[in-house]
């Protein structure tokens, strides 16, 4: 525990992060938030990424903390710029990535006369931390600061948010003391023994079986060790499996199963799971729908037929590997890699994922978001050299670039691709400043179809034609936004493709090279 008499309430924090393992901050600070700036100088062993927009930095901490299991910290300023960053701490709340909100308020003394960016900070905080706690004084920020990191950690990952009064911020104070916890936070939940036999019974039981794999780490249903498991276990017992329709982080490519993913709408989904007698979850929720569908159940699968062999942030590789010694099953060859050139001409979905897949670097991780090329991406991608992928778990669009931000800063040796379409990116664009900023080795490719395709696509579901209205509210096109100039004015290197044999070339100037660079493909 810190003590030196001489430290802020700021320096007291902060060292207790980084003694703790936080390493990165990602920062949008205000005036409430100034101390901690001053003590980001003196705290040395914290690098400080500047997001223009604070959902840039939230989306970053997301991306950061799925790629090393460790939280980044994020500064906020006061309740509306923490506002501005929930809708990616929502993604990373579905994600189980351990983060650590750093929110500056108002000066103890001065909140009760409700100044204009006076809010409820906790009511705010609440739906996206697991942990919401504000320092009362200066002497606990130390034991905060510590807290604040093994709450983040807890749960399979969670947001843990401090909320940090400017004059504690400021002043020194005495002996730092311990934190002090409600009974219901500080009692440690008794984990449930898993009951291997009886889950090998069940297995042995069912007729038809459907493994739904989750995502994650090293240790999740869709690292390597996992996926080899499930093969095995699908060989063993006639099983088919499934990675979750949008999975936090997932391994993929060459030497791996390939996997498809839980189709997205209710009718593809019913098709693979109503002829189950037992869908296994390992290391997925049970399968809902995306909204509420008239005709369709919500939980797609009733409990009765769920098994659940990890929850979300067990060990499950290890668990699947012992099942799969106690059923004998076979180790099972990778299939072929088979992938074919895309044909030139025009650009569509499928020839700008053949391209990718093509000229993906190993270990390169990409961020995907958007309907128009993530799934054919994913489609052909079991075919190309090993990489990781990260999608939008939560939902909420914006997340794909901050993400790819963070990843690269978590691993700046292996090349970040963000595969992106035009109208969810134009809602964190201000990330490619950070980008350029920082010097990242990120790839963003925008599908240019200028309109919000998936709203389309869900208009046409009933088999009505799309209205003149309608059209008009899911158009990009008037006026076109240049996305090549957009992202020179951030400065961030830029090219346009409208073929396949355009793509390829620019593809393989920008692996060819370090730096950002953001490539138009023109739908």
């Amino acid at each position: 525990m810190t003590n030196d008499k001489d430290m802020t309430g700021a320096d007291a924090l902060l060292a207790a992060l980084a003694d703790e393992g936080v390493l990165v901050c990602f920062a949008n600070p205000g005036t409430t938030e100034l101390d901690l700036v001053r003590s980001l100088e003196r705290e040395n062993r914290m690098r400080c990424v500047v997001g223009l927009q604070e959902n840039v930095c939230t989306g970053g901490a997301d991306g950061y903390g799925r790629m090393t299991g460790r939280p980044a910290a994020t500064l906020l300023h006061l309740g509306p710029g923490f506002a501005n960053g929930i809708a990616n701490l929502h993604n990373a709340r579905r994600a189980h990535t351990p983060i650590v909100n750093l929110i500056g308020d108002h000066t103890s003394w001065h909140l009760p006369f409700d100044a204009p960016l006076t809010s409820d900070i906790e009511s705010l905080a609440r739906p996206v931390s697991g942990w919401v706690h504000r320092i009362a004084a200066v002497e606990q920020s130390d034991a905060a600061g510590r807290e604040a990191v093994k709450q983040s950690l807890a749960r399979g990952g969670q947001g843990a948010t401090l909320i940090f009064p400017a004059d504690h911020q400021a002043h020194t104070g005495g002996e730092q003391v311990a934190l002090v916890q409600p009974a219901a936070v500080a009692a440690a939940s008794t984990p449930v023994a898993f009951d291997t036999a009886a889950a090998v019974q069940r297995l042995k039981a069912a007729h038809k079986i459907v493994f739904l794999m989750g995502g994650g780490g090293e240790q999740s249903g869709l690292g390597v060790r996992a996926q080899k498991a499930v093969q095995r276990l699908c060989a063993a017992l006639g099983a088919t499996a499934y990675a979750e329709t949008f999975p936090s982080r997932s391994e993929r490519g060459q030497g791996l199963p390939a996997f498809d993913r839980l189709p997205y709408f209710p009718e593809p989904a019913r098709e693979v799971l109503d002829p189950s007698d037992l869908v296994v979850l390992v290391g997925a929720l049970p399968p809902v729908t995306y909204f509420g569908y008239e005709g369709h159940p919500s939980l797609l699968v009733p409990a009765e037929r769920l098994l659940t062999l990890a929850a979300v942030g067990d060990d499950a590789a290890t668990r699947l590997e012992t099942i799969a010694e106690m059923l004998g099953a076979a180790e099972v060859a990778p299939p072929p890699a088979v992938l074919n050139p895309p044909e030139e001409g025009p650009l569509t979905p499928a020839r700008i994922a053949l391209a990718l897949a093509n000229q993906l670097p190993e270990r390169a991780i990409v961020s995907v978001e958007g309907g128009t090329c993530g799934y054919p991406f994913y489609a052909v991608s079991a075919a190309a050299r090993p990489h990781t992928t990260l999608t939008n778990t939560g939902g909420a669009i914006g997340q794909g670039l901050p993400v790819a931000m963070g990843a690269a800063i978590a691993c700046p040796d292996r090349k970040v691709v963000a595969l992106l379409s035009d109208g969810s990116t134009q809602y964190t664009i201000q990330t490619l400043w950070s980008l350029a900023h920082e010097e990242l080795d990120v790839v963003v490719l925008i599908a240019a179809n200028h309109q919000y395709a998936i709203l389309r696509n869900e208009l046409r579901r009933g088999g009505a034609e799309l209205g003149q209205r309608a059209a008009q509210i899911t158009s990009l096109d008037k006026p076109r936004i240049d996305w090549v100039t957009l992202a020179q004015s951030y400065g961030v290197a830029g090219g346009r493709a409208s073929t396949s044999s355009e793509l390829t070339a620019l593809l393989q100037q920008a692996f060819s090279k370090r730096g950002p660079m953001l490539i138009e493909m023109a739908l």
